[in-house]
């Protein structure tokens, strides 16, 4: 898969737990008022002993505020060290982004992640939440058929990005008009029923977390 096409699915994942993020508030996290949540796509299919790769991140905003894309190429921590594993893969010697959470410690590794954002963006972070490309087509699952550009349309996220592009759309739009397709599926009690159970469903199987 292509660097671009990768991260434009990445993004979605982000955006999209941005919607599911501000269902469940009272439920897992309570009033976060004032906080920034960061949220961390996970790719499962890197080889690693802990979750997975962080491919792509995202600040959300619960005040209103701009939410803000973080792209982890380049960010490191400033003392934690990359695992050994991959400094003898070429690595350099600080954590990057992308690998915060190799390790099993899940928690301590959205902790590293909290900080290597914190420390590259200068922006304070809450809670930090954390999901993977299952928990994202189980969620896309429970909401379609989604309407989309008109169209009332059964497909993946990836299907819909690929379509953008092959019509001329940019990557952000393809995306975002994505993500309205899933705010617009809100919008009928009985898809956010099913969009919540299966986010639910994915948190205590473990491909979605979230860590305060």
């Amino acid at each position: 898969m292509g660097t671009q096409k990768k991260i434009a699915i990445l993004l979605l994942i982000i955006i999209l737990f941005g919607l599911i993020f501000f269902v469940f508030n009272g439920i897992f996290l309570g009033d976060s008022s004032g906080s920034n949540i960061l949220v961390c796509a996970v790719d499962e299919s890197e080889n690693r002993p802990g979750m997975g790769a962080v491919d792509m991140a995202y600040l959300i905003s619960t005040t209103g505020g701009n939410n803000t894309p973080i792209y982890p190429s380049g960010m490191v921590h400033p003392t934690a060290s990359e695992p050994a594993e991959a400094q003898a893969e070429g690595a350099g010697s600080q954590l990057l982004l992308h690998d915060s959470l190799w390790n099993n410690d899940t928690k301590q590794g959205a902790q590293y992640a909290k900080e290597i954002v914190e420390y590259n963006t200068n922006q304070s972070v809450g809670p930090v939440i954390l999901i993977n490309t299952k928990a994202l087509d189980a969620i896309i699952q429970a909401a379609s058929p989604l309407e989309y550009n008109g169209q009332v349309v059964n497909a993946s996220g990836i299907d819909l990005i690929r379509e953008d592009q092959v019509q001329g759309a940019s990557r952000g739009d393809a995306v975002l008009s994505f993500a309205d397709a899933l705010i617009n599926a809100t919008h009928n009690p009985m898809k956010l029923i099913k969009m919540a159970g299966a986010a639910s469903s994915q948190y205590f199987q473990g491909n979605l977390r979230i860590y305060f």
